[in-house]
């Protein structure tokens, strides 16, 4: 299975009043870890939409395990949890230096026209890139 592992170091902007991460940053942070995941298998979410295609999120869940607090470098793991004609799930997981989990999360994704918001497949949109998703994307047990 393919894990793209990316970094960001957490600001004091990020943190609330109890000095720990704010719970929206983490979606954030997977938002990184997805881009980071689609550039380094060589494609990219903005030529997509050149292309009149958007990719909305339509389901997220996430568990929160240990705070993050400012100062520390949050690693983001991200990999295809699964991919189908409509939809692709993203895994992820926001670690501590250490390797202490953070927090975990998936975030589903489908293909749209950016004029209509119908659904259309990556497979349609491009084939190449829903290749190498079906070739990385991990099977569920």
């Amino acid at each position: 299975m393919y894990v793209n592992e990316t970094s960001v170091k957490v600001r004091y902007s990020e943190t609330d009043q109890m000095g720990v991460v704010y719970h929206a940053n983490y979606l954030v942070w997977m938002e990184i870890g997805r881009t980071s995941l689609i550039e380094d298998i060589g494609f990219r979410y903005d030529k997509l939409e050149q292309e009149g295609y958007l990719s909305p999120v339509i389901d997220l869940n996430i568990s929160y395990k240990n705070a993050m607090r400012y100062g520390e470098s949050a690693i983001i793991r991200t990999w295809i949890e699964s991919h189908g004609r409509l939809r692709t799930t993203y895994g992820y997981e926001i670690l501590h230096e250490d390797g202490t989990v953070a927090a975990t999360g998936q975030s589903v994704h489908t293909l749209v026209h950016k004029e209509t918001f119908r659904p259309v497949g990556l497979r349609k949109a491009d084939p190449e890139w829903d290749a190498k998703y079906r070739e990385l994307a991990r099977e569920l047990s």
